[in-house]
């Protein structure tokens, strides 16, 4: 067990970096992140420590939960990023109108994995609201400037913040 690497949100990005950034922010990219990349990463990043994933450039963790109706555990890889020491992930869906489905599941039923080159263990999830969400989504456009796409896409709907915090062993 252990913790899941630091990803620091304001790091400095190299051109390729910028470039998978500027792709996955485009709803053809978006798109293939959701469609193909959330169903082979999890083989992939499994497999290989981590080390291989088609979202190459980004820090990705695998989040393991529950399904709010099923009770199966589900794995997603998804961006991420720290903040004193908890993982931020955003509920974007490349923009769509619709949270994601794991979105509800973590609401659901709180208690998460989260792994990421090969470190990681227990984390409890929650979603950031008022004050903390203004300052973890600032955060997170800095991180990755496609969530503001995100969210003039997704409408009415305010993209949800997710701080998971670990939990002691």
């Amino acid at each position: 067990m252990g913790r899941v690497p630091e990803a620091e949100p304001t790091a400095p990005r190299g051109l390729l970096r910028r470039g998978m950034f500027w792709l996955a922010s485009q709803r053809l990219g978006a798109w293939v992140a959701i469609n193909v990349g959330n169903r082979v990463d999890p083989y992939l990043m499994k497999l290989s420590g981590g080390r291989l994933k088609l979202a190459f450039r980004f820090p990705t963790v695998l989040l393991t939960h529950t399904g709010a109706k099923s009770g199966k555990k589900r794995t997603t890889p998804l961006a991420y990023f720290t903040d004193r020491g908890n993982v931020v992930v955003i509920a974007s869906r490349g923009g769509d109108l619709k949270n994601p489905a794991w979105y509800h599941n973590v609401i659901a039923n709180p208690e998460v994995e989260l792994w990421a080159n090969g470190s990681g263990g227990r984390y409890r999830a929650k979603e950031a609201k008022g004050n903390q969400r203004t300052r973890l989504w600032k955060l997170a456009t800095q991180f990755y400037p496609g969530y503001a796409d995100y969210q003039e896409r997704a409408g009415d709907r305010r993209i949800p913040v997710i701080l998971c915090t670990p939990e002691d062993d």
